[in-house]
């Protein structure tokens, strides 16, 4: 039997999202490439999977996150987004929770396909990235890439997944393609690394591009956003509130007092299909 699916985008970060409620599905890294292509197969960022949650824990679904390349990955901060709008528009409810890898996400209804979600604590420690060595993850004393560019030492924030924040005074000069995957796979970096090239435009408002691991670059990228906020915090850049641009769109995201992060932002249905 053939698996029906919907693609969904949350700021052109694109999915194709699965329900595997009612029968299971566990795909292998091959059959997620071919899902991914964009050329031979539905194409997306990211294959999402909805799974039924264990019984009594107050879950509405269980999540899992594929890239593109196949490789299974903890979070997806737009992806969430789009999976509590489902989940919201199919209870009547406004209000989801979601079990992930990564943990426990809430997600609220914020507006007309608008969402927001409580992306938990951000993750600061060297050993929360992870990183291969001890480092202050507030400004790493280490060259990732030699480039006058990139110059100013990056900050390293763990989302569920993990994120390093270059500081650029133009994003449009930055070599976000030629640095991009040679970051992401740094020695530093056991597990690879998402990398944020950030511009702070003012104390609320940062221009931001991601080069997704395991995906490349993309339109969006929620917990990237999440990220380039905390980093940006951190060293005083901005305040605890900003607007993220990102060429797919904008997200406000907040860090609240209680150390947790809030994401909001669009959800988008883009159309139905079936896998073949």
């Amino acid at each position: 039997m053939s698996r029906p699916f919907l693609k969904m985008n949350g700021l052109g970060n694109d999915f194709v999202v699965v329900e595997a409620r009612s029968t299971p599905f566990q795909p292998t890294a091959e059959q997620v490439r071919a899902i991914a292509d964009r050329t031979s197969g539905v194409g997306c960022d990211q294959l999402i999977v909805l799974e039924p949650p264990a019984p009594g824990d107050g879950v509405d679904a269980r999540v899992r996150f594929w890239n593109s390349d196949g490789e299974e990955v903890a979070a997806c901060g737009n992806g969430t987004r789009c999976v509590g709008w489902l989940l919201m528009q199919a209870s009547g409810q406004d209000q989801a929770v979601i079990e992930t890898k990564a943990g426990k996400l809430y997600a609220q209804r914020a507006g007309e396909r608008l969402v927001s979600v409580d992306m938990g604590k951000p993750g600061l420690d060297w050993r929360d990235i992870p990183l291969a060595r001890e480092q202050d993850t507030r400004a790493l004393d280490v060259t990732l890439y030699p480039d006058p560019v990139l110059a100013t030492a990056p900050g390293c924030v763990s989302m569920g997944n993990p994120h390093v924040v270059f500081f650029v005074a133009d994003i449009d000069s930055a070599p976000v393609k030629a640095a991009g995957p040679m970051v992401e796979h740094h020695p530093l970096f056991p597990e690879a690394v998402n990398v944020g090239f950030a511009q702070v435009l003012d104390r609320g408002r940062i221009r931001l591009t991601v080069w997704e691991r395991g995906a490349g670059l993309t339109q969006a990228c929620g917990t990237g956003a999440c990220a380039a906020l905390v980093a940006a915090a951190r060293r005083d850049l901005t305040d605890r509130t900003a607007v993220l641009v990102l060429d797919g769109g904008e997200l406000l995201i907040e860090w609240r007092d209680d150390d947790h992060v809030i994401m909001t932002g669009p959800a988008a249905v883009d159309f139905a299909g079936e896998l073949p």
